[in-house]
């Protein structure tokens, strides 16, 4: 799967949070002053090539949906920082955030415990039914 530009991410989380939708229903997704249609029409059909959204026509309107779910992505962009940064450690990730103060001993308690609990987000236990 192919990383995307920060443009590119802007328009998915706006098909994700839509669903299908048209060039113009994406544009309402943005905060003013919005882009130019054509842009984000651009933005689109890079995505499309990149196989992240399919086509589908409508009349004289084209519609896109999502064909990689958005946790599919997150997982991808999260392995990749961690390969990247972190030598492969998700200790080491932990530790970084730690050491910065982004998260508390607390917050480091509460993940332990739902780790040895073998609970996970809502999100993933639903993508596995």
């Amino acid at each position: 799967m192919e990383r995307l530009t920060p443009q590119e991410e802007k328009a998915m989380r706006g098909i994700w949070e839509v669903g299908p939708c048209a060039i113009r229903d994406l544009l309402k997704q943005y905060p003013d002053p919005k882009p130019p249609y054509t842009t984000v029409a651009s933005v689109v059909k890079n995505l499309a090539r990149k196989k992240y959204v399919r086509a589908r026509q409508i009349g004289n309107v084209y519609e896109y949906r999502a064909v990689v779910d958005q946790s599919e992505y997150m997982r991808m962009c999260a392995n990749g920082m961690v390969s990247n940064f972190f030598g492969n450690s998700y200790k080491n990730l932990v530790t970084f955030f730690a050491k910065n103060e982004k998260i508390s001993a607390d917050e480091l308690r509460e993940i332990v415990d739902m780790i040895e609990k073998g609970e996970g987000n809502e999100e993933e236990k639903n993508e596995t039914k």
